[in-house]
């Protein structure tokens, strides 16, 4: 039986994407990562709105244009090493692996982590580096990193992370508590070692799993 080729959903969704100004080169990453392989099968016939879905062990996959929006403000290029914190489903990683040169991704849960790991060989994607852990350390033994995304959210910016951004370097994370929406901010971290920040609007995140917390 031949390959049914992109679901009929992903047009609907690249519409609303380009509607809320996000650019091309993101739209086309995008529509080259299979959304429906990244979504529970209970939420299958949900898998292209424009909407977060719950992926297990309270966490979630998220908003495609929060996606959109978040690597946008990445500025990737082919030479970007880049730090992503929380791998959930895999999916954010998938779009943002063809677009940098290597990318290095930590999951608190294992079971999301080798489910996440699984979806990215099944794509052929071979430029991403997991790891089992408290993201809340990033990885110091592969800083410093010219990326970093968080894709939980954190009370402040995290300073642990800002060293282990390189000078220049971007990083795009959710502040703000669980009870309320976030803000989501961009840091450009200068030459003195302080930081330029971003304000990027209103967001909405699980938040950090503390390092005690149950996988």
């Amino acid at each position: 039986m031949a390959h049914p080729g992109p679901h009929p959903g992903m047009m609907q969704l690249v519409l609303e994407l380009r509607q809320n100004g996000v650019a091309d080169p993101i739209i086309t990453a995008m529509e080259r990562v299979p959304r429906e392989m990244f979504v529970a099968q209970a939420f299958q016939e949900r898998a292209f709105e424009n909407a977060a879905l719950p992926i297990g062990h309270h966490q979630t996959i998220s908003q495609p244009l929060v996606v959109a929006q978040m690597t946008e403000a990445l500025a990737l290029n082919d030479r970007c090493k880049v730090l992503e914190i929380g791998t959930g489903s895999g999916y954010q990683s998938a779009v943002l692996a063809p677009l940098c040169r290597r990318l290095y991704t930590i999951e608190r849960h294992k079971a999301l982590q080798d489910e996440a790991l699984a979806r990215l060989q099944a794509l052929r994607i071979h430029n991403v580096t997991t790891r089992c852990g408290d993201g809340s350390k990033g990885w110091p033994e592969q800083a410093p990193f010219d990326r970093i995304i968080v894709t939980a959210a954190a009370v402040d910016i995290p300073p642990v992370l800002v060293d282990q951004l390189a000078v220049g370097g971007i990083m795009v994370v959710p502040i703000g508590d669980e009870q309320h929406d976030q803000r989501l901010v961009k840091v450009v971290k200068l030459a003195d070692g302080d930081t330029e920040i971003t304000d990027l609007g209103w967001v909405r995140f699980v938040p950090f799993v503390p390092d005690d917390g149950h996988a």
